[in-house]
């Protein structure tokens, strides 16, 4: 039966089960340090470094460290996981290597938490999408959040006041938002005999190859450099920001990611991700001095609102239509293999 609407929709057993499960304090720290890739990326960039560089070494050494347990896992589970390695691949290409650089494209033209902001519209944007091909308007609980935060993004790109507004910087957050809800959908698969290990690790190596791949024939510009960034408030060594890429924001962050979002599913682990912009904004004014101003907070308020009231609706299952069309969201009945009810477009959003 559907959750009735007077129901707070993180009220079903699988939600309460969901919450209270340990899945929910990785899924927090996974989008802490998620949060951190900004950041580090950053003060690469602020001494000459370029995106794609930023991405060729934070997936290539991503790859390189897990490259060893991805093989182990791979010969092991080889009979049940052959016929995941296209899946694979597209992990790698779209939500891995795709989402990062165009957010670390993002970044170079925004504020860090501009360029979040820009990459957390996903789910509006994903709503307006299955509104267009299903021809079914909203409910009222989703249009609401839109519109607060389309109203947001207008506050926090400032277009009235004196910062000037990167109109390349807003195509690539929103590039970037595009990718991200690939993440959320292809890691929720409860079902999944791929190990977290493997799933990480072999899309990283799809990922690192496709950009260095780019790199190589010069489409896509690689410019390192060996100077000491700031970061901080302190000049360090280049290898830091590096590093922190590498270990923190990528290895740590999505192992994590995938193991809490199968404990979560998709649609909880999605919402406990927006908390990312939270932790992205705090890591920028701790360690890069960027605070935003008064209206951006604002309008990172609005949106945080708007895509919070999406979320909501979305939790609270398709509108009734009757008892022979029920679908009850506290079930595996009716739901594809990604844990999504059957026949409805997901609207997830993750982590660069």
């Amino acid at each position: 039966m559907t959750t009735p609407m007077n129901t707070f929709p993180l009220s079903g057993p699988v939600a309460r089960r969901a919450l209270a499960s340990p899945a929910l304090l990785l899924a927090f720290v996974s989008a802490a340090a998620f949060a951190l890739s900004g950041s580090f990326a950053k003060s690469l960039f602020d001494v000459g470094w370029s995106p794609g560089a930023a991405v060729a070494v934070r997936i290539g050494g991503a790859a390189v460290v897990l490259l060893i347990p991805a093989l182990l896992a791979l010969l092991r589970h080889w009979s049940e996981v052959k016929g995941s390695l296209g899946r694979i691949a597209i992990y790698g290409v779209v939500p891995i290597a795709l989402c990062q650089l165009f957010y670390f494209n993002a970044v170079q033209h925004l504020s860090v938490g501009v360029a979040l902001l820009l990459e957390y519209l996903s789910p509006v944007l994903l709503v307006g999408w299955a509104w267009v091909i299903t021809r079914q308007r909203p409910r009222v609980l989703t249009i609401v959040g839109a519109i607060s935060a389309m109203s947001g993004l207008v506050l926090v790109l400032d277009v009235a006041g004196s910062q000037k507004v990167s109109i390349e910087g807003i195509l690539w957050g929103l590039a970037a938002a595009v990718c991200s809800a690939v993440f959320f959908i292809m890691s929720s698969r409860t079902g999944d005999k791929v190990p977290p290990i493997l799933m990480a690790g072999g899309g990283m190596v799809f990922g690192a190859a496709m950009i260095l791949g780019l790199g190589v024939v010069g489409v896509l510009p690689m410019v390192f450099t060996f100077n000491n960034p700031v970061f901080a408030g302190t000049e360090v060594h280049w290898l830091v920001p590096v590093l922190g890429l590498v270990l923190i924001t990528t290895v740590f962050a999505y192992i994590l990611g995938i193991i809490s979002t199968r404990g979560l599913g998709s649609k909880v682990a999605s919402f406990v991700a927006l908390f990312e912009v939270l932790f992205a904004v705090i890591w920028a004014w701790i360690l890069l001095g960027e605070l935003p101003r008064a209206v951006q907070l604002l309008g990172g308020l609005c949106i945080m609102g708007g895509v919070v009231l999406v979320r909501l609706d979305e939790l609270r299952g398709p509108p009734r239509r009757g008892p022979s069309h029920a679908v009850d969201l506290d079930t595996d009945a009716g739901s594809d293999p990604d844990g999504l009810p059957a026949g409805r477009l997901p609207a997830e959003a993750p982590q660069p």
